[in-house]
């Protein structure tokens, strides 16, 4: 008997063609156009679709990523030996991310894309489809949470992030690495799974309660101080070097943190993430951390942002809230 494979759409380039020729792509496939797409998948397994969303990737929301979620559960409970969720690669690590937070399952959750519509000559999607859907079916991708596939190599979906605008091979681990690689039809891994935190509950299908912003050079905050404004009671910060920001900006995130603002601040570089205790100037980690503010870790500021919104609406506050950022900082 064949295994199961649930695939769910949820739009993005590997959905996207153009409307008339030359004309700029838009999403117009659904799950069942890209399956029929990949004809060598009849030959791995009975293959479930669905359609969460055609969306671009930056239009998809937390609702939408639920309904992934969801549907992905339900399949592997009914059977499904993984589960392969198509997206758009614009915000592809993110809603991943967000996924991985929330898997509760042995069976592997794949998301996958591509950066050439489907109707282009050289177009990576169906590839990537058929790569990702390999990885889901393997049982040595189980007990991994969720992982993303592109350019046949496989990646965590806490460490992998876009790259390039353009390049096929745009997605990386920096720092890292790929976990493993698809070569000559089947999914090699270069380690055994790894201990993955509990997975948390899903938050409220509404908009994300966390702002997000740049620390960058003469900033005055300006901006931190806009978003207090506007009511934003959760900031993740995207420090320079170890998570550093402005003298002007650390006054603000310092009176924020009193006032009972939850102030996460990360690294806007690709690799090392935020430190401790390396520099003790004014807003420096060490200074930061002395005035309460809490450090992303490995983590970038999207991914962050995520985390963070999770744990907020699962009620974390305190010391608890603490332990949980630091435990899934060490990606």
């Amino acid at each position: 008997m064949q295994p199961i494979l649930a695939v769910a759409a949820m739009g993005g380039t590997i959905a996207m063609t153009a409307p008339a020729p030359g004309a700029a792509a838009q999403p117009r496939l659904d799950a069942v156009d890209l399956v029929r797409g990949v004809p060598e998948l009849a030959d791995l397994a009975a293959v479930l679709a669905t359609s969460v969303c055609t969306k671009p990737s930056a239009s998809v929301e937390v609702g939408d990523v639920l309904e992934a979620l969801t549907w992905g559960r339900t399949q592997v409970d009914d059977g499904a030996s993984g589960v392969v969720v198509t997206h758009g690669t614009d915000t592809l690590e993110e809603t991943a991310y967000l996924l991985d937070l929330l898997w509760d399952r042995p069976e592997p959750l794949v998301v996958t894309g591509a950066m050439r519509q489907t109707d282009l000559t050289g177009t990576d999607a169906p590839a990537n489809l058929l790569a990702a859907a390999r990885v889901a079916l393997t049982p040595e991708a189980r007990e991994r949470g969720v992982l993303v596939v592109l350019n046949d190599e496989i990646h965590l979906a806490a460490r992998v992030t876009k790259e390039s605008s353009t390049a096929l091979d745009t997605f990386a681990s920096p720092g890292f690495g790929p976990v493993g690689r698809v070569q000559e039809r089947h999914a090699r891994f270069t380690s055994p799974p790894a201990a993955r935190p509990a997975p948390l509950p899903p938050p409220e299908a509404g908009p994300v309660d966390v702002a997000l912003v740049e620390a960058p050079l003469a900033d005055d905050g300006r901006v931190v101080r806009a978003l207090l404004t506007a009511g934003f009671r959760a900031l993740v910060i995207d420090g320079s070097g170890l998570g550093h920001v402005s003298a002007a900006t650390s006054q603000v995130l310092a009176t924020a943190v009193g006032d009972g603002v939850v102030v996460v601040v990360a690294s806007r570089t690709s690799r090392g993430g935020t430190g401790r205790a390396t520099y003790g100037y004014i807003g420096s980690e060490a200074q930061l951390i002395e005035a309460g503010v809490l450090m992303a870790g490995e983590l970038s500021g999207r991914k962050a942002r995520l985390l963070l919104h999770v744990l907020l609406h699962a009620g974390y506050a305190g010391v608890d809230l603490v332990a949980a950022l630091e435990e899934r900082s060490r990606v």
